[in-house]
């Protein structure tokens, strides 16, 4: 049997290998008629395929991605949570750059992230940075801001001017004044409990898996067309 008469008995397990069928001599030599030098040879080359492909994924490159967070915060009758995505590479000073928003306040939902250097609405003049990091501290005294589904407006910061410092919430609700000293009674400014953390996120293994099994399978298939059938065996 030549080598495209043995590759077309297992079309599919060929297709996986990384060179053509034409390299691999009815595999590196096996007679056909003799199972157990076979199994020995296809034992051989499961592992060396196995071996080389997954090399070949572990040393491909890994592409930049974003980074994932957790985060909420609560008060008395304030109840906060939801994700950030970050950049995945900190400042000089260890802070990321927010760039997106979700979760909810209440019963509100988040909108939207307040556009890194404005003011929510009622705020002003305070810019919000959108930095967020993985100190104690956590937030700068600019903080981030987002908008609800209601039309209000919410920034979170860490106060570290006061005595002791702390992180605090200030809530917006039409109508809106300009000016941080024009709070009006649905407006409030609020002492709150935040944290953040990261979402680990274990690297993906599914190459290696399908190549192995694939691998692994080729091994199986040949198998079983070398195994005597029991007819055979009772002649």
């Amino acid at each position: 049997m030549n080598c495209d008469n043995f590759c077309s008995l297992f079309p599919i397990t060929y297709s996986l290998l990384p060179v053509p069928c034409s390299l691999f001599p009815v595999p590196f030599g096996i007679v056909l008629f003799n199972p157990k030098l076979a199994m020995k040879n296809i034992t051989l080359l499961s592992t060396t395929l196995l071996i080389a492909t997954s090399g070949l994924v572990l040393v491909a490159p890994q592409a930049a991605s974003a980074l994932n967070w957790n985060w909420s915060y609560s008060a008395p009758g304030i109840e906060a949570s939801g994700t950030f995505t970050t950049n995945d590479t900190p400042d000089d000073l260890g802070f990321f750059l927010i760039s997106e928003i979700t979760g909810t306040r209440n019963s509100e939902t988040i909108t939207g992230l307040q556009p890194t250097g404005t003011s929510t609405p009622g705020n002003e003049p305070f810019q919000v940075d959108n930095l967020i990091s993985l100190d104690a501290n956590q937030l700068t005294t600019d903080g981030f801001g987002f908008s609800t589904s209601a039309g209000n407006f919410v920034n979170v910061f860490f106060a570290s001017f006061l005595q002791p410092p702390g992180f605090f919430e200030i809530f917006s609700a039409p109508p809106f004044i300009t000016g941080f000293e024009n709070l009006g009674p649905e407006d409030s400014e609020l002492p709150i409990s935040f944290s953040a953390k990261p979402v680990i996120v274990s690297e993906p293994t599914h190459s290696i898996s399908i190549l192995t099994l694939a691998t692994l399978g080729l091994a199986s298939t040949i198998k079983r067309k070398l195994k005597p059938s029991p007819s055979k065996q009772k002649v």
